[in-house]
């Protein structure tokens, strides 16, 4: 069995220094944004070409927040892509805004900045979007979009750790919002994320805002979160992003394999591009039976994910606060499958997929 993801297996080579890790965690006493968390978003900043970085306790959060410490208006209206993971949305409500969705390209599945004007309002006040997949949005439109109607924006980078978009890391552009869950490219062992900015003031707004809206002990100036990055995730986290550079690496490999040999006749491959960077955190494919391709796959021993059977818009959570009609994103939603391109897996795993897919009769 080709699995499509294996933790314990992806993880495996960090087994010696994360033990280290945690018995200098353990011995230090101290669990709470310490000098492992100052040390990690040192380093993160660096990585992505940021001023600061503030870690927090999810991607989910590290939205949360960031949108509420914006301080808009209640009810102010965000654009976001229809094309997305429900988090995304859920982060614009629960900040007390407005979700405005705009349909996707079909061939980057990223938001169509064709798109956005048409839907920004008096009551517009940013635009989040979504570097899905691993594959960074097409900045240069939505920055000048942006500048025109004096709005800010916001980057979902859940998926993309060290994505570019000629050649600027993706989590600069804007406010960046990383996810560390643990299938990332850049997983931790547990929940973990984080904010890039680089506005001081904003930082260190954020700061406190993650902890209770608190700068100092029991003076609280905001009302905050508890929202911080655990001093464990951290040490985690420091060790495996040495490893970023290589991890990204070895999946551009593994995706290349499945670009350059894969019957483009049968299924619809990523969309490659110069000015584009794709870190492949998700190898997305399409095909108008899907889900008879998955079983297929499955009876052959692939084992293979849908990243998303179903779109927000459709989604019993939202019925009633999102409205509309969104079918780029329902096609995108019926026909993804994501194909087996985690860290363990090999180049012989991914051309015996291959093989497996090019021969099927579907």
């Amino acid at each position: 069995m080709i699995e499509y993801e294996n933790l314990y297996k992806s993880n495996l080579a960090l087994f010696g220094e994360y033990s280290q890790s945690f018995q200098d965690f353990l011995e230090s006493g101290w669990f709470i944004l310490g000098k492992q968390v100052e040390s990690f978003e040192e380093e993160f900043a660096n990585f992505v070409g940021s001023k600061h970085c503030i870690g927090v306790a999810s991607g989910l959060d590290a939205m949360i927040i960031a949108l509420d410490a914006l301080d808009f208006e209640k009810g102010s209206e965000i654009i976001v892509p229809s094309n997305t993971y429900i988090a995304t949305i859920m982060a614009v409500i629960r900040a007390g805004y407005t979700p405005i969705l705009v349909e996707p390209d079909i061939h980057a599945y990223n938001i169509d900045p064709k798109k956005i004007e048409e839907k920004i309002t008096s009551k517009t006040r940013a635009i989040l979007v979504v570097h899905l997949y691993g594959k960074a949005c097409d900045m240069t439109q939505i920055q000048q979009i942006a500048r025109a109607h004096k709005l800010v924006i916001l980057e979902d980078c859940a998926q993309a750790h060290d994505a570019r978009f000629q050649d600027q890391q993706v989590g600069t552009f804007g406010i960046g919002c990383f996810s560390f869950y643990p299938t990332k490219n850049l997983g931790a062992l547990g929940d973990a994320g984080a904010i890039t900015t680089n506005d001081e003031e904003f930082a260190h707004k954020l700061k406190a805002y993650r902890n209770y809206g608190s700068h100092k002990k029991y003076v609280n100036k905001y009302l905050g979160y508890n929202s911080r990055l655990d001093e464990i995730q951290a040490s985690f986290l420091r060790k495996k992003l040495k490893l970023l550079p290589k991890i990204t690496e070895h999946k551009r490999e593994l995706a290349s394999l499945y670009l350059k040999h894969l019957d483009q006749d049968k299924y619809i491959l990523p969309q490659v591009h110069q000015d584009f960077f794709d870190v492949y955190h998700i190898f997305n494919i399409r095909h108008p039976k899907r889900d008879k391709l998955k079983e297929y796959l499955l009876s052959q021993n692939v084992m293979t994910e849908i990243h998303y059977p179903i779109p927000p818009h459709k989604q019993e959570a939202m019925q009633g606060i999102l409205t509309g009609e969104y079918p780029i994103s329902e096609e995108i939603h019926n026909t993804a499958l994501s194909l087996p391109i985690a860290l363990f897996h090999t180049k012989e795993d991914i051309l015996q997929i291959i093989e497996i897919l090019n021969r099927w009769q579907g």
